[in-house]
């Protein structure tokens, strides 16, 4: 039992004190003290609900000169029509049309490679049809690559929650990347591909360097660029960074709780979920972050355990530490602060499924294309 408990305190103080020396190291990037000049590239399918509002936000940008290129990637609802309809209304805004998808590659990516190439400027600014963006916040990411030095920067998005996976899962995104990703590391070894990190909601990339690196050709098969886009290009020599956008972007990402679970699942093994990650990740977290509360509450039932209810009552502690401050920092629902084991069980229930459907050979379903 002395055993068991040790390894809880472990496996719930670390993630704790890194998430905690992290969240002083993980700031909004700086102001933009001048103008600069960006590609805005929205790669858009069946995305009629949004687009418009998606555009209309990047339109609204402060110190930038621009181009905003939507691909309207296959779509069967009025996405082209919305983008066209905008587009007569403001010069900056030109629709194009992606090409057949070729075999092997994501949808994704092939559009994010075909509009790299029709992009005027060096730097190219890859978003989601989902994200809004505050007026300053290109420019402010654009002055963090300027700051850091960085051929890559991303950020996270404040997500929007509404139902109750969403609101339960969403929020240990930002968990999982301060409580286990050593950002001091990060930038001190800012090539080191097994330490790059990013949010494909969100990529601001040099031009030069996206080439160099292969572009989106290099991933083409992936559903996870933001991690594998910075692997990619700290593999090629180059930089990456992270700031974080709360105050400065919004997402929701999915609305119901299929495109929640579905969506997590579909790019799981090329995270958390992969073989040689899945193992570590499970141990840590269930030690860490599940098995506090349950053994705390067995505690005064049984007599075993009771002993150790106030070292249980610590680790507790320590594991709801890193959420209280996450929720307050990044305007996260509280539900899922009070649900937070239950949350961390879930997740990696949802992590095992996404490895087991790989190795049976099952196709990932999203956006009405199946990938083998």
């Amino acid at each position: 039992m002395m055993i068991l408990i040790a390894a809880i305190a472990v496996c719930a103080a670390v993630p704790c004190l890194l998430f905690c020396w992290n969240l002083l190291l993980y700031r909004e990037p700086p102001p933009a003290e001048h103008s600069y000049e960006v590609s805005v590239l929205i790669p858009a399918r069946n995305e009629e609900s949004g687009i418009a509002d998606a555009v209309r936000s990047v339109l609204a940008s402060r110190n930038l000169e621009f181009e905003l290129i939507v691909m309207d990637d296959s779509s069967t609802d009025r996405t082209a029509a919305i983008v066209r309809e905008l587009a007569a209304g403001d010069p900056r805004v030109r629709l194009e049309t992606a090409p057949p998808l070729p075999v092997g590659w994501n949808g994704k990516q092939h559009a994010c490679q075909c509009l790299a190439l029709l992009a005027r400027y060096e730097r190219l600014c890859f978003l989601d049809a989902d994200v809004r963006v505050a007026p300053d916040a290109i420019a402010r990411m654009a002055a963090f690559m300027d700051q850091t030095g960085a051929a890559l920067v991303s950020g996270f998005p404040r997500e929007l929650t509404g139902t109750f996976l969403e609101r339960l899962l969403l929020p240990l995104i930002h968990f999982v990347l301060l409580a286990y990703l050593p950002l001091d590391a990060s930038r001190r070894h800012a090539t080191q591909p097994g330490l790059a990190a990013g949010c494909g909601q969100f990529l601001l990339v040099q031009a030069t360097a996206w080439k160099a690196a292969g572009g989106h050709a290099a991933i083409r098969a992936t559903m996870h660029d933001g991690l594998l886009l910075p692997q990619s290009l700290r593999r090629a020599g180059y930089r990456t960074d992270l700031a974080d956008l709360t105050h400065l972007a919004s997402c929701r990402m999915y609305t119901t709780a299929a495109q929640v679970w579905n969506g997590l699942a579909k790019n799981a093994t090329e995270g958390m979920a992969a073989p040689a990650r899945i193992l570590p990740f499970s141990v840590l977290l269930f030690f860490g972050e599940v098995l506090p509360a349950f053994l705390l509450l067995a505690a005064f039932f049984l007599a075993p355990l009771s002993p150790y209810r106030w070292v249980l009552a610590a680790c507790v502690t320590t594991s709801y530490l890193p959420r209280l401050l996450a929720a307050k920092r990044f305007r996260q629902s509280w539900m899922s602060v009070l649900l937070h084991p239950i949350g961390v069980a879930v997740l990696l229930a949802l992590q095992w499924y996404a490895l087991i459907r790989k190795w049976s050979g099952h196709a990932v379903t999203w956006r009405n294309r199946a990938y083998s």
